[in-house]
């Protein structure tokens, strides 16, 4: 019988030391992946950009991430996290950089499919990484506290985005130039401090106490037991499995929802509002991600504490479907951003309850295939959305949208966890 005072230091050691960091590493990638949308308010003038060209560009990166996901994770299950982390950040961050210095759309293209192919396999990384330090009733929490990320991102993107390509303009270059140039560059600079701060798993970490260290990896190894005797083993039966392309489907459609919204969000309230500077449109750009965060607490804090992981997921879904129906017919920008709040509570309610749902269905030897294959799919989402959003009216996007949601759950229903005898299933 463990001392209940080592669990409840492991328990917090781990979350003070791992959850900020990744968190932090999360931020920095989602402003570099949907900065392009602040970009637009300038950028699409200053280079005769389309919609429909702006939103082939918003979601082009998610081809290259699609392509280049899953041989990533393998490659970070074997090596670890700490190096391959690391060089995704530094090659990422010099790519956003190099954006700064675009002429054209074509030059646009190519630089957004290398930002995919270099981000390619870390967000389904550090997925992964949280499973080698959290048990199965804290990865809800732990992965709703890492994908804070994307409405922080959006709260600390919008301002400081807009801020800087209004007040900037150095060397003569545009405001939204120097706007990728700064925001790439702490990437490069967290990649190298990867190197120095991650800790591939718990035996190797010299912040735990030999009885921390045991625990941690006794617990793990219980459940990594139990789910061997439940879910697939090998790579190839895996890949049979049926549910594990209804997990891909089911994310692709939330996946099409949460980017369709994020990078077309400053052009809608742009096209609603009075707003005279790019900074007025970037403070009511944040309001839909203030709401996101509380929500992606509650509803991961509560699925962990209660077990019901599949129903907080359906409600979310139906919040997020209220939300863009209502975003098809709201007319004032009043009732634009009110909808869009409502969306966000629903969107990223679902993404941190989802991503501790995803694991309970792989083993040790499937998860880095596993993992990055449903997000590889549903990256496949983030090309979706912002071109819907782009080839159609706001109205008829948002409205195909809603139906998409409703795929998705559709899809959930169907989808049942195998669980050891006697545990029930969800």
């Amino acid at each position: 019988m463990t001392d209940p005072a080592v669990i409840q230091s492991a328990t917090r050691k781990r979350m003070v030391r791992i959850l900020p960091f990744v968190l932090l590493l999360y931020i920095v990638a989602y402003l570099d992946r949907v900065n392009m949308g602040y970009a637009a308010l300038q950028m699409n003038a200053d280079l005769a950009l389309t919609a429909e060209v702006f939103g082939l560009l918003s979601g082009i990166f998610f081809i290259g991430y699609f392509f280049f996901e899953i041989p990533s994770n393998m490659i970070l299950h074997k090596v670890g996290a700490r190096i391959w982390i690391a060089r995704i950040m530094i090659t990422w961050g010099i790519v956003v950089v190099l954006t700064g210095f675009a002429q054209s759309d074509a030059h646009l293209y190519i630089l957004r499919f290398l930002l995919g192919v270099a981000e390619a396999g870390f967000f389904p990384g550090i997925i992964l990484y949280l499973t080698y330090w959290f048990k199965e009733n804290e990865r809800s929490i732990a992965t709703a506290v890492l994908i804070m990320a994307l409405p922080i991102g959006g709260l600390i993107g919008a301002p400081i985005s807009t801020w800087i390509m209004d007040n900037i303009a150095w060397a003569g270059l545009a405001g939204w130039r120097w706007m990728f140039i700064l925001e790439g560059i702490p990437a490069v600079i967290l990649g190298v401090v990867v190197l120095f701060y991650l800790i591939n798993r718990p035996r190797d970490a010299k912040w735990l106490t030999e009885e921390e260290k045991n625990w941690i990896e006794g617990e793990l190894e219980k459940e990594r037991i139990a789910s061997s005797k439940v879910n697939k083993v090998s790579k190839k039966e895996m890949l049979k499995d049926a549910t594990v392309w209804k997990l891909s489907a089911f994310y692709f459609v939330a996946y099409t929802g949460v980017y369709g919204l994020s990078f077309w969000i400053p052009s809608i309230i742009k096209s609603l509002s009075e707003a005279t500077t790019n900074l007025e449109i970037g403070w009511l750009a944040m309001l839909p991600y203030v709401v996101a965060i509380p929500s992606m607490l509650f509803v991961g804090w509560s699925a962990d504490r209660i077990g019901k992981h599949k129903e907080h997921l359906f409600i979310s879904l139906i919040v997020a479907m209220i939300g863009f129906i209502g975003c098809a017919v709201a007319d004032s920008l009043t009732a634009m951003v009110l909808m869009l709040m409502l969306t966000s509570i629903g969107l990223y309610g679902f993404t941190g309850c989802f991503f501790a749902y995803m694991t309970f269905f792989f083993t040790e030897s499937t998860a880095p295939v596993g993992i990055a294959l449903v997000n590889s799919f549903a990256a496949l989402g983030g090309f979706v959305g912002p071109t819907i959003l782009g080839m159609f009216t706001l109205s008829s996007g948002m409205f195909f949208l809603a139906i998409l949601i409703a795929v998705g759950m559709v899809i959930l229903l169907t989808t049942k966890r195998r669980v050891v005898s006697g545990e029930g299933s969800s």
